[in-house]
């Protein structure tokens, strides 16, 4: 019996370092970290715009019809600009004023 217990004893406590250790193990929270940017970039929201709220036709900076899709938008001069990504955005906003009849604006 008490050989037993000795066992069992040993056999617990090498559990719970052998469990223990997995919490500290690299490659284990490696694999969390990993798991955790997959489920932020699976579960970011993206912004997506109405182009009705918009007072251009095309992007200023590269022509592209609204309506295919707008990432970003602006203000200039009370008129809401959309652009299709940040980079037309950042362009526009260099020389706006040379940049705007591009746009057609519609109101």
């Amino acid at each position: 019996m008490k050989k037993s217990m000795i066992a069992l004893s040993i056999s617990i406590s090498m559990f719970l370092i052998a469990c223990g250790n997995e919490t500290n193990n690299p490659a284990s929270t490696a694999t969390n970290s990993n798991t955790m940017a997959t489920m932020t970039a699976d579960t970011a929201i993206e912004k997506t715009y109405d182009v009705k709220i918009l007072d251009n036709k095309k992007d200023p900076t590269c022509g592209m019809p609204v309506t295919a899709g707008v990432s970003d938008t602006a203000h200039y001069k009370n008129k809401v600009i959309g652009f299709c990504a940040t980079e037309c955005k950042a362009e526009f906003l260099k020389n706006p004023e040379a940049n705007i009849a591009a746009a057609e604006l519609i109101k």
